[in-house]
């Protein structure tokens, strides 16, 4: 008798002290279950019952009295009568909820977009991102198969590829340049999240969170961002100089005196003349910098490069659709979701 009961499961727990184990199937070792039996499900957990091969009954946190009431779909079944009390066979699998942190994603290959300004370029990047079990039983016919625990580790490659495809689905999709998608992280990543989260569901799971640390662009893309960024700030400094000497000019020619006041307003001609044309002179250069693209745009259809004053795409024949951005009034690019000049997400 102290061998049969020994046989007989009376407690079922899994105490869960990792960080990375999804699945854990309870280790059965040639015992029964025992109708009465009490089954412990924590916070963050799942206990689903498998029949030869089946997702028979799931219980969520707390405690349970196992009996044929709370085992209705493995009750049926095994074609037991009301009262049953004889021991039953079955595979118990613990399935983690909780949220699982600090996965790493990133590109093993350069992905290809079309930039409006620069043409197509390769850019790589990196981060990191958060999932969780979301649907147990789908998870469970899906991925995990009949090991006897699944860990974050088996899954993290098809994971990883899944996010990546996203990343390449949300660029493709966006249509904004090089120099507006490093400036826009933020929005861009909640995109992926939302691509990212459709392709997990199918899997029972759910994408939490996406982070880009970061986007990396070929070196005379990075080149160019820069010297733009430097050229945005020489016109600032040059402005707020032209001011400076107009002020410096009229506080002179206030302390002189009237014999000198022909001198002082050559002195504020001069110096407002020489500021204007420096400034002017900065603008001509940023200016050219952009010269011959500003005056193309990408069809939306057959993405050939055709005049931005075009009405229909010479190769395609689509209708080409305008649209100005409500915040500086610059002309957006056909299918564009982000403002070019201010990155303004356009509706």
């Amino acid at each position: 008798m102290g061998f049969i009961s020994n046989q007989l499961l009376k407690t079922i727990d899994w105490l869960d002290d990792s960080k990375n184990i999804l699945v854990y199937r309870y280790p059965m070792n040639g015992r029964k279950i025992m109708m009465g039996s009490k089954l412990t499900v924590r916070e963050s957990q799942v206990a689903i019952f498998v029949n030869n091969g089946k997702v028979a009954d799931v219980f969520e946190p707390g405690i349970h009295k196992l009996s044929t009431s709370n085992l209705p779909f493995l009750t049926t079944m095994l074609s037991w009568p009301y009262g049953f009390k004889s021991p039953f066979t079955s595979e118990i699998y613990f399935v983690s909820t909780k949220q699982f942190t600090n996965q790493k994603w990133g590109t093993s290959n350069p992905i290809a977009m079309r930039d409006p300004e620069f043409g197509t370029i390769r850019i790589r990047g990196y981060g990191s991102y958060s999932f969780r079990v979301d649907e147990p039983s789908t998870f469970l016919k899906e991925l995990f198969g009949s090991n006897s625990t699944f860990q974050t580790e088996d899954i993290a490659n098809y994971l990883r590829s899944l996010i990546v495809t996203s990343v390449s689905d949300a660029i493709a999709s966006s249509k904004i340049s090089a120099i507006d998608l490093a400036a826009n992280l933020e929005e861009f990543g909640e995109i992926v999240l939302t691509k990212g989260d459709e392709k997990l569901r199918s899997l029972g799971l759910k994408l939490v969170n996406f982070n880009i640390e970061n986007l990396s662009f070929p070196e005379e893309i990075e080149k160019a961002i820069d010297t733009r960024a430097s050229m945005g700030v020489l016109q600032d400094q040059m402005d707020t100089f032209v001011k400076y000497q107009s002020a410096s000019a009229l506080r002179d020619a206030a302390k002189n005196n009237s014999g000198n006041m022909a001198t002082a307003g050559m002195q504020l001609g001069a110096g407002v003349a020489l500021s204007g044309m420096m400034a002017d002179q900065l603008k001509s250069v940023k200016g050219s910098e952009g010269e011959g693209k500003t005056d193309k745009i990408t069809c939306p259809k057959c993405h050939s490069k055709i005049k931005s004053s075009a009405k229909f795409c010479p190769e395609c024949g689509s209708k080409i659709t305008v649209s100005f951005c409500k915040e500086c009034g610059a002309k957006a690019a056909p299918g564009a979701k982000f403002c070019s000049e201010c990155g303004t997400k356009l509706k």
